[in-house]
């Protein structure tokens, strides 16, 4: 059984948490980028911003996180999360190396965000979970990282809507490219998700 298979990584089936929190967020900008969205020097301000949320939302260890992983907004969520003994699940949309080379090594200070991935997946009750391995190959045509998207809700809407909580790290601006948080949020939206907006201009 491959060791990302589904049976094999998902939470045990006696336990259903009573909210799902899945998050979508920046990456931390890469050096030289033209227009800043997510500065390094945001991100103490975006940790507090993301931890008052989860205080609001008194998140604890019946609850069940969601999210990919990336560099930002992504692993402050999950490490606040962690350090909440709540169950986490990493989702992700690509390869675990090409996540790492994608994801975390392009932003600033890249290695630093590596190193914190690796720490935290050393931490999980259930390894990553990898879309190749679940969904198949990516169709001829598709956007990996829409298709991680899509996939990351559909998991999280598989608990009933009604416990679905999504949590934002977002300017409200277009992405730079296909599956990036606007697209999230719209879906989200779309399907009756409640989504908790932290916009990255008022931090």
């Amino acid at each position: 059984m491959p060791t990302h298979d589904r049976t094999a990584t998902r939470p045990a089936s006696d336990f259903v948490p009573r909210q799902v929190l899945l998050f979508t967020g920046h990456r931390v900008d890469a050096p030289g980028r033209t227009v800043p969205r997510f500065p390094a020097s945001l991100v103490a301000a975006a940790s507090k911003r993301i931890e008052s949320e989860l205080e609001r939302l008194h998140a604890d260890r019946t609850d069940l996180a969601i999210t990919q992983g990336a560099a930002g907004g992504d692993l402050l969520f999950a490490q606040a999360c962690a350090a909440r003994g709540m169950r986490l699940q990493l989702l992700l949309p690509v390869p675990e190396a090409a996540f790492i080379a994608q994801s975390l090594l392009p932003s600033e200070d890249g290695e630093s965000w590596r190193l914190r991935y690796l720490a935290l997946r050393a931490r999980l009750r259930a390894p990553p979970r990898v879309a190749d391995d679940e969904l198949g190959p990516l169709p001829p045509g598709a956007d990996p990282w829409e298709r991680g998207n899509l996939w990351m809700l559909r998991e999280a809407m598989a608990y009933g809507a009604a416990k679905l909580h999504l949590i934002a790290l977002w300017d409200g601006e277009g992405g730079d490219g296909p599956g990036g948080t606007g697209h999230m949020v719209s879906e989200a939206e779309r399907l009756g998700a409640r989504v908790h907006w932290i916009d990255t201009r008022s931090l």
